[in-house]
This record gives structure tokens, C-alpha cells and sequence, in this order.
């Protein structure tokens, strides 16, 4: 069994508009609510794949029980954590050529108590976990060692535990010590004092990626957008990609990755094996649609334990200086696991 903890859950609402145009009347082709929230993505992921998954998150108000009985049916099962604010809702505005325009609320804000009992909640299912995922950003309340704290009594239980947040919080998480975090090539500049574009090869991500496990992460899995992903652990050091025909929304795709990492043990070539198949098979899903069984193509990931250190990676145009230098075309596939 996979556990998940989102701190900062959602309600996640898209409208399907012929155009966003400021100050006017707007009527919605289509309308649709999802549940949001990192961990939550990676619950959903784990449950479309048939394997069985508890949502630990603090709900409130009208809004949290129906995202509880969304995850329900969608094969979770959720374990509310009762707060007095209302679970927060977030709008998407999606045009035709693919635009989407996000307004995130904020959330509530949990109070001393309530931040508590949420790490006593996750405290008590953690043991019969196979793997505890905890995801996305911290909510109001609870201060940046909020995740270090979750990590410390974890592993007091015995049990592994995964991180994926970013900023304050996750550089105060590493102190725990967690066995995983999932940052991406930004989070990872971030959390190592450098800038991404320092990060220009693969070989200056496997010395950042180096840098935050002697801060005390077990293992880094990171997130290199086009150029696939890349799993610094103990014994290794392994680099892989995944071809993908058209991104269609890369909605939750890299929390698809975390839960086919977590779903294939957690470790290893395999493990990064899987998370790259099930990242590939999410951007080509539309919205946050979570990949199944039959949209995986483990046959077509790449993996290997040798990466090559001077590549250079292929990182979108800066608006502020202009296109990047091109480089020489590869055999590589075209995109890798978000």
C-alpha cells in the first residue's frame, strides 16, 4: 500500500473557454472538478494502476467532503483530518489552443492543533505502508519544519518515507533525513544555491543531486523535463528517457512518475524504469488524467547507469536572453518523464 499526506489539498475546477478575454462575460463549454494536490495525484495515480492507496489530508466544509467522495470513487481511500477552515478551490480557464490560466487559492489555515493532528494521522498508517508519499506545499499554520518533523516520526515507525515540495520546506525536510525527494531541475538549482543555469549538463545536475544527499537525502530523483529523469541513490547513479509522441498536459505528471517509482519498490534502474514510463504516458493524457496499465510503454524507456556527463540539457528559451544555442540533434527520445 501506498500512503499519501497533502497538506494543502484542493478542489481543482476547469471551464473550457473559447478565449480569455479581461472584463467580459465568459461562458464555459465544458466544466469539470477534479481532486488536486500533489499527494493527492499521486494516490490516483497509484489507485488507476490497481494497486491499493490511503489519502491522509485535512479537509473542511462542503468542498472537502466532496473531494473526499471524488477520491473515493476513484478507488482511494481517503482518511480526513477534520479542520475548521473550507478546503480550498482552484480555477482553471482552458482554451482551445491548449492555454490554461490558474487562479490557486490560498486555503486554509490550520491551527497548532490541527497541524498536529494531521502528523498523528499519517503517524498511525505509516507502519502499514509500503512507501509514505508526502507532497506539495505546506498550507498556512504549520512552520517550514513542518515536513522535517513528518519525516523524523516516520522513520521512528520503521517506515520510508518520499518528499516533494519545494522552498523553505524542503530544505528544512532534508534535516529528517526522508529516502526519496523528487525536486526538478529548478528545485534542485534552488535548493543548492545555484541557478538553473548552472545546471547546463547532466553531469552539474549529478554534483547538485550529490549536494542534497549529503545534506541528508537518501536519494534524489529529479525531474529533467525533456531530458528524462535522473535517480542519484547509494549505489548508483542512473539516467533515463522516455519518448513521448504530443504533450497534452503535464498536469500531475511528475506525481505519476513518483507513484510508478514508489509502485516498482522505490529503487534502482527498475524503479526509474517505471516512473519514466508512467510520467511519458501522463503528458499524453489530457488534463490531469492519471495513466493506466495499457498506457504505459515500458518497453520503449531508456535507462542507464552510465549517463553521458557533458550532455548538455535541453532547457526552453529564457524570455530575458532569447533562445538557448542550439546543439547537435541525438538518437535521444524527444521527451522525457515529467
Amino acid at each position: 500500500m501506498i500512503l499519501t499526506v497533502t497538506p494543502n489539498p484542493s478542489l481543482d475546477r476547469t471551464y473550457g473557454i473559447p478565449a480569455l478575454e479581461r472584463g467580459a462575460v465568459l461562458r464555459a463549454g465544458t466544466d469539470r472538478v477534479d481532486p488536486g494536490g500533489k499527494g493527492v495525484n499521486v494516490s490516483r495515480a497509484v489507485a488507476a494502476g490497481g494497486r491499493p492507496t490511503t489519502a491522509v489530508l485535512p479537509l473542511g466544509g462542503a468542498e472537502g467532503e466532496l473531494l473526499s467522495r471524488l477520491l473515493g470513487g476513484l478507488g482511494v481511500e481517503p482518511v480526513e483530518v477534520p479542520v475548521t477552515g473550507s478546503t480550498r478551490v482552484n480555477i482553471s480557464l482552458a482554451e482551445p489552443d491548449g492555454t490554461l490560466t490558474k487562479v490557486n487559492a490560498a486555503g486554509p489555515e490550520l491551527s497548532p492543533a490541527e497541524s498536529e493532528a494531521l502528523l498523528v494521522t499519517v503517524g498511525r498508517y505509516a507502519p502499514r505502508a509500503d512507501w509514505t508519499a508526502c507532497c506539495g506545499s505546506l498550507p498556512r499554520g504549520p512552520a517550514d519544519d513542518w515536513y522535517a518533523e513528518l519525516v523524523s516520526r516516520i522513520h521512528h515507525t520503521g517506515a520510508r518515507i518520499a518528499v516533494d515540495t519545494s522552498g523553505p520546506a524542503f530544505l528544512a525536510a532534508l534535516h529528517g533525513r526522508p529516502d526519496v525527494v523528487k525536486p526538478n531541475l529548478d528545485e534542485l538549482a534552488e535548493a543548492t544555491g545555484r541557478v538553473a543555469a548552472d545546471l547546463a549538463t547532466l553531469g552539474a545536475v549529478v554534483e547538485a543531486a550529490r549536494e542534497l544527499r549529503a545534506a541528508g537525502a537518501g536519494a534524489v530523483l529529479a525531474s529533467l523535463g525533456a531530458d528524462g529523469q535522473l535517480l542519484v541513490e547509494e549505489d548508483g547513479v542512473h539516467w533515463g528517457t522516455a519518448p513521448v509522441e504530443t504533450v497534452r498536459s503535464d498536469v500531475g505528471a511528475g506525481d505519476a512518475s513518483l507513484a510508478g517509482f514508489l509502485g516498482a519498490g522505490g529503487r534502482g534502474p527498475d524503479a526509474l524504469a517505471a516512473a519514466l514510463a508512467h510520467g511519458a504516458a501522463a503528458v499524453q493524457l489530457p488534463g490531469s488524467a492519471m495513466p493506466r496499465p495499457a498506457d504505459l510503454r515500458p518497453d520503449a524507456v531508456t535507462v542507464t547507469d552510465d549517463p553521458p556527463r557533458a550532455r548538455p540539457l535541453n532547457r526552453p528559451p529564457d524570455p530575458a536572453t532569447g533562445p538557448a544555442p542550439a546543439r547537435p540533434a541525438t538518437s535521444s527520445p524527444a521527451n522525457g518523464a515529467v
